[in-house]
């Protein structure tokens, strides 16, 4: 993500994703470290197989390759001046909490040899991770809201309407059902890929509501 940082200008949507999610990153990472937590390996396991996805998704678009559906929406918007800094951070998170989570909780626990249960310490986890990342979150959306000083009320509030519609919450338990759910259908390859395929579907719907101009 570090190096993704250099290589991107600041400006780029795809940039102002990668800040908030290096910054989350970083403190998940020492939180995990930190006494209270069950099985913070397989956190860290998780957080590899979580970057890889959105790595993955890079190389697809840089390759001149589609990405996933969940991803492209930002990806094709990425430069467009009339969307504010934390909806490209907010479409990011979308696509890659709501399409990527699940996938990765489901090869973590694979690997492992454990299942996606919500009675375990790895779901216990799970959720003491919540209040890490939604304080990051609350940090770098101020530090991108301050940002839009002077622009007019009216413009403020339809970016304020946008931003009400995500909640990292609801996101990340959303995404523990969605991981419950292809771990049910692990034996069913068939009905495995038509539960993926219409979960990037409708992670990219959400992501176009989420990058709607606003600051027009």
């Amino acid at each position: 993500m570090e190096a993704v940082a250099r290589e991107l200008p600041v400006a780029d949507g795809v940039a102002r994703f990668n800040h908030l999610y290096l910054e989350e990153t970083v403190s998940v990472d020492t939180a995990a470290q930190a006494p209270g937590f069950e099985d913070s390996a397989f956190i860290d396991a998780l957080d590899v197989g979580f970057a890889g996805l959105y790595f993955d998704a890079l190389d697809a678009c840089d390759g001149g390759r589609p990405p996933p559906r969940s991803w492209a929406p930002l990806f094709a918007a990425r430069s467009d001046t009339c969307i504010a800094p934390i909806q490209f951070a907010l479409a990011g998170m979308n696509a890659h909490i709501n399409h990527d989570l699940p996938l990765a909780l489901v090869s973590t626990c694979e690997a492992r040899g454990i299942a996606v249960d919500r009675d375990s310490p790895q779901y216990r986890d799970y959720l003491k991770i919540n209040d890490t990342i939604a304080a990051v979150e609350s940090q770098v959306k101020h530090e991108y809201l301050t940002g839009l000083v002077g622009v007019a009320d009216q413009v403020l509030g339809r970016v304020d309407d946008v931003v009400a519609m995500w909640s990292i919450a609801e996101a990340r338990n959303a995404a523990w059902t969605n991981a419950e759910a292809l771990w049910a259908l692990r034996e069913h390859p068939d009905l495995t890929a038509a539960f993926e395929d219409a979960l990037d579907g409708s992670v990219g719907f959400a992501s176009r509501g989420l990058l709607t101009r606003t600051l027009l």
